[in-house]
C-alpha cells in the first residue's frame, strides 16, 4: 500500500493583523480594505522558506527512524538559492544518511503537489522506500498591493512510503496550462499578478472544476464520495462560487486558513492537507488539489493507522503558538524590503569559507555531536579527544544527533551593540541534554522570556546573510520552551 505515513506543519510565531498593514498603506489603494480582514503569518527575521521547510519536515519525521529516509523533495518558489540544491540542506538538517536522493521543485504554485506526486511515483516504482516531501514559501507583494495582504508564510510536509500508511493513495489527475495569473521573473523579488477577475473567472473557476472532473472520471468516483476537499483559493467569493458550482457541502471543504495564516504559495495545499489529517477518521476520502499553471488532483483514503500516529504539532499546534507583530516597518526590514542601518559592525565583511563549512557540514546542518564509547561522555561540536578529564580517549567516539535533544539555559546576554536587524541580539550558553555546552543565539523570544535553567529546544535558522554576495548561512538556534 502506497500513501502518506505522516504529516507535519510549520507556521511562524509572528502574526500581523492585516489592518496594521492597511493602516500604513491604505492611502495608496483604499480598495484594499476588502483584503484587510484577519491576520497573516510573518516569518521571523532569521527565517526563510528553507528554515520553515526544515521545521515542517522535523515535525513530520517525529518518531520515525531518519536513517530509513532515502529521499527528500523540497518545493518552493522562494528558495534562497538558484544554484545550490536546497533539498540537500533539508536532508542535512534532518540528519539523514548521505546516500539519499534529493530534489528541488519550483516554477509554479503547484510545485508542492507535483513533488508529492513524484514521491508517490518513486515509492510505487520501488525506487524509494520513504520520501519526505516538504514545501514552503515566503512570497512578497509590493507595499500597498493586494498580495502583501493576502500572502502568508508557512510550510508543510508529508512522509510517503508503504508501511503503516495513514492515507492510501488511490489515484491522480493533472492538467498543465501556460496561464499567467501570477508571474515573477528570474531577477524579480515581488510577485506580479494580472487582473483579479481574470484569475478568478478563467483560473480558479475553470481549472479546479476541470481537474476534479478529470479525477472523478479516471478513478470512477463522485465528488460527493469525498469527506474532505482541499483546494487553495484566497478569494472568499470565488470559493463560494466554486462550492455552489460543484454542489460541494460547505462542511466538507477544508478551511483555507486565509484569516489566520494567509496563502503560503506552493506549500498551501500541503498545509491544508495537514489540517485535514489532524481530525481525519478511517474510511474518509480526501481530495487534494494543487493550483498553479494548471492543477494536480490527488485522491487519498484514510486508514486505521491514523489512530496509531503519535501527535504532531501540526497546524493547530502552530496556530496556538503565536505572538503579535504590530510594527509594520520592522516587518519590512525583516523581509529585506527596505534597507536598515545596523551600524559599522553591520558593514563588516564576513567571508564564507566553504572548505570549512564542508569539513563541519554534519555538525552545522544536522547538529551532530560525538559520544565517547569508553565513558559515554557526550560533546558538541564533535571531538576526536574525549573531554572527560578522567578519560581522554582518542578517536573512540560515535556520532550522535543532538538537534532533538533540547537543553537548558546556562547563561544569556542581551547585546545592543551587536549588528542585528532585531536588536538586542540575544545569545548565551546552553547545556545540551545528555552532555555538552555550546553558545547559541536565542530566537522567537524576548529577554524577559529567558531564565537560567529554563528549557530550550533547537531550531534551524538563518545565522548570517551576506547581501553583497547574496549568500545565506544557516545554523541552529535555541528557543525557550513555554
Amino acid at each position: 500500500m502506497v500513501g502518506i505515513r505522516s504529516y507535519g506543519a510549520y507556521i511562524p510565531r509572528y502574526r500581523m493583523n492585516r489592518m496594521v498593514i492597511f493602516g500604513q498603506m491604505g492611502w495608496l489603494n483604499p480598495a484594499n480594505i476588502m483584503n484587510a480582514q484577519g491576520e497573516k503569518a510573518c516569518a521571523n527575521f532569521d527565517e526563510d522558506s528553507l528554515t520553515m521547510a526544515v521545521a515542517a519536515a522535523r515535525d513530520c519525521a517525529k518518531g520515525f527512524d531518519r536513517s530509513e529516509i532515502d529521499a527528500v523533495y523540497f518545493a518552493s518558489t522562494t528558495a534562497p538559492f538558484k544554484e545550490r540544491l536546497c533539498a540537500n540542506l533539508v536532508a542535512g538538517a534532518l540528519a539523514t544518511e548521505e546516500s539519499i536522493r534529493t530534489m528541488d521543485f519550483s516554477g509554479g504554485l503547484k510545485a508542492g503537489t507535483s513533488a508529492l506526486l513524484s514521491a508517490l511515483d518513486a515509492v510505487s516504482a520501488g525506487n524509494a522506500r520513504n520520501v519526505v516531501v516538504t514545501g514552503a514559501d515566503s512570497r512578497l507583494g509590493k507595499m500597498g498591493s493586494p498580495q502583501e495582504l493576502m500572502f502568508g508564510d508557512g510550510a508543510a510536509s508529508v512522509l510517503v512510503g508503504t508501511d503503516d500508511v495513514i492515507a492510501e493513495f488511490k489515484g491522480s489527475f493533472s492538467t498543465g496550462h501556460d496561464f499567467v495569473d501570477h508571474l515573477r521573473g528570474a531577477n524579480s523579488i515581488f510577485d506580479r499578478q494580472w487582473e483579479e477577475r481574470w484569475i478568478r473567472d478563467v483560473g480558479f473557476d475553470r481549472f479546479i472544476p476541470e481537474v476534479i472532473g478529470g479525477l472523478c472520471e479516471k478513478c470512477g468516483v463522485q465528488i460527493s464520495d469525498f469527506s474532505k476537499i482541499v483546494y487553495p483559493c484566497y478569494f472568499g467569493g470565488e470559493r463560494k462560487k466554486i462550492n455552489k458550482k460543484l454542489a460541494l457541502d460547505a462542511e466538507k471543504v477544508v478551511d483555507n486558513l486565509q484569516g489566520t495564516v494567509g496563502d503560503t504559495g506552493c506549500a498551501h495545499p500541503l498545509l491544508m492537507l495537514a489540517k485535514a489529517l489532524e481530525d481525519a477518521q478511517p474510511g474518509e476520502k480526501i481530495l487534494l488539489i494543487g493550483y498553479g499553471n494548471g492543477c494536480d488532483a490527488l485522491y487519498f483514503e484514510v486508514t486505521e493507522n491514523i489512530k496509531k500516529l503519535s501527535p504532531r504539532k501540526g497546524v493547530s499546534g502552530n496556530l496556538a503558538r503565536r505572538a503579535e507583530l504590530d510594527n509594520y516597518p520592522k516587518y519590512l526590514v525583516w523581509r529585506r524590503m527596505v534597507p536598515a542601518d545596523t551600524g559599522l559592525r553591520g558593514e563588516e565583511q564576513k567571508w564564507i569559507r566553504w572548505s570549512l563549512i564542508w569539513r563541519a557540514h554534519k555538525a552545522m546542518l544536522g547538529m551532530w555531536g560525538s559520544r565517547c564509547k569508553a565513558c559515554n561522555t557526550q560533546q558538541f561540536p564533535p571531538q576526536r579527544v574525549c573531554v572527560n578529564p578522567d578519560c581522554g580517549a582518542i578517536d573512540n567516539s560515535e556520532p550522535v544527533v543532538l538537534s532533538d535533544a533540547g537543553g537548558t539555559i546556562f547563561s544569556f546576554t542581551a547585546d545592543m551593540l551587536a549588528a542585528s536587524i532585531n536588536p538586542p541580539a540575544i545569545y548565551g550558553a546552553v547545556n545540551i541534554n545528555g552532555g555538552g555546552r555550546f553558545v547559541f543565539d536565542f530566537t522567537d523570544c524576548s529577554q524577559e522570556d529567558l531564565a537560567v535553567g529554563k528549557s530550550v529546544e533547537f531550531s534551524f535558522r538563518i545565522k548570517h546573510h551576506d547581501p553583497e554576495k547574496d549568500i545565506t548561512n544557516y545554523f541552529w538556534k535555541a528557543i525557550p520552551v513555554s
